[in-house]
């Protein structure tokens, strides 16, 4: 193997061949659903579990819904811009892909002709999961273990070498929690006066439960002010 004697003593390199190897071992069909989920499965899987927590915190309505909404719709916008700041990284650092320097790679995707660094994959599905982790615990955690395997995989597949997908981990991490302060700040409010629209407030929260709530608020005030007058 050319490619391991010229790894020397690199551990990037030599985990790249450590991993990949793994495929080389594994049935065809195996490789095919490990491509599969590298490419498209974990990011749709991780769209799927931002799409769900917002269907509970929509159906809990509860106070702070306004704010959670708000911070599910920044897990996207984190990872749009996670990429664009990705672009000129790319650029400047230049890094082949792994397959084009080291042979006796098992590659499972054909056709990767743009820079290895930073991953794109990786940095997409860590800065929703850490985008989806502010929003919601439980769902974030989840989101953050698809985010890792993720980066497993594009080894795995042989596109990208680990310091890639570390570098992708970063950059979504960053951008993701550096920028939620100011992206709350201007979309909590956004959200608020969403979720008092009469036509498009059940994006925030269901209508049944936010009618359930202004219903007892009125109530509530008769009663103190019944309260009152009985103490006068």
């Amino acid at each position: 193997m050319a490619g391991l004697a010229d790894s020397g003593s690199n551990p990037d390199v030599d985990l790249l061949y450590d991993i990949n190897g793994l495929a080389k071992d594994a049935p065809a069909w195996f490789d095919r659903v490990m491509e599969y989920v590298g490419e498209y499965g974990l990011l749709l899987a991780i769209v799927l579990l931002v799409v769900w927590c917002w269907w509970s915190v929509r159906r809990r309505g509860d106070e702070d819904a306004a704010s959670t909404v708000a911070a599910l719709v920044w897990a996207p916008l984190a990872a749009g811009i996670a990429v664009l700041v990705n672009v000129p990284i790319r650029g400047f650092v230049e890094r082949p892909r792994p397959f084009l320097d080291h042979q006796g790679l098992e590659v499972l995707v054909q056709g990767k002709t743009d820079y290895s660094f930073v991953s794109d994959h990786a940095t997409i599905v860590m800065a929703m999961a850490v985008g989806l982790f502010v929003a919601h615990r439980r769902f974030g955690l989840v989101a953050l273990v698809l985010a890792l395997f993720g980066g497993f995989i594009r080894v795995y597949m042989g596109v990208h070498y680990p310091t890639d997908v570390v570098g992708g981990f970063a950059l979504g991490t960053a951008v993701a929690l550096l920028l939620s302060p100011l992206a709350m700040a201007l979309l909590t409010p956004v959200m608020k006066a969403v979720e008092r629209s009469p036509r498009v407030g059940r994006l925030v929260r269901a209508r049944g439960r936010a009618e359930r709530d202004d219903a007892v608020i009125p109530e509530a005030r008769a009663e103190r002010t019944s309260e009152r007058d009985l103490a006068a």
